[in-house]
């Protein structure tokens, strides 16, 4: 094993089971069997260690969100994936803190990544019609919401003992975002416009420059 991945395991190791959430670079360095000047030339300091870290605990939910069957039901899916965030985030509540909750100065790839896969969930649903806004705004919408509520359940478990609030606040959010019941003309037309551009992402029918100008239309309407 490499002095990176070793350093890295060890410092996984010691923040799940930190009271505080953190965790010291003596600490990891005697933990890992190493001197400090070696953890500081591989990461550069300890906010270089923690977002590695906060990268290396959140890949491997990534991972199985990756390789995640995708169904018919992009709805479904979607509910799935809060689900899914909301309990990484209970079983991993410092690592969780670190992208969510945390001045790090570098910002961990992991959140990133995160917002493209919910991207691309709710493209799907804007591909059926079922939504009201744009995918983008959608995503920050449902990824506001959805660490919103999972930090109140870490940060606060005295005010928020339930996870049944997350339940809640995902159908709330739903609500907000979805047209699944009838809506008068001018929504309708905001909802056609966001599924014709959603459709355009995977069209080959035109070329760049029709889709650009069609974008440009669509995006007139919504």
């Amino acid at each position: 094993m490499s002095s990176r991945s070793l350093i890295l395991e060890r410092a996984v190791e010691l923040l799940a089971a930190s009271e505080t959430g953190d965790v010291s670079t003596r600490a990891v360095c005697q933990a890992a069997g190493v001197g400090q000047p070696v953890l500081y030339r591989i990461f550069g300091d300890k906010n270089g260690l923690l977002t590695a870290v906060a990268d290396q605990v959140w890949g491997q939910y990534l991972a199985a969100k990756r390789a995640a069957e995708v169904s018919d039901d992009p709805v479904q899916d979607l509910r799935h994936g809060w689900d899914n965030h909301t309990a990484f985030a209970l079983a991993n509540p410092h690592a969780y803190r670190l992208v969510f909750a945390s001045a790090l100065p570098s910002r961990p790839a992991a959140a990133d990544e995160a917002m493209e896969l919910l991207r691309g969930v709710l493209q799907r649903v804007a591909a059926q019609g079922r939504l009201r806004v744009a995918p983008a705004v959608a995503a920050q919408i449902v990824m506001a919401a959805n660490s919103g509520v999972a930090l109140s359940l870490i940060l606060r478990p005295e005010q928020y003992p339930d996870v049944a609030t997350s339940i809640a606040m995902r159908e709330a959010t739903m609500r907000a975002i979805l047209a699944d019941e009838p809506v008068e003309a001018a929504q309708a037309q905001r909802v056609a416009a966001t599924t014709l551009r959603a459709g355009l992402v995977e069209s080959d029918a035109f070329t760049a420059a029709e889709s650009a100008l069609l974008i440009e239309w669509l995006d007139r309407v919504r």
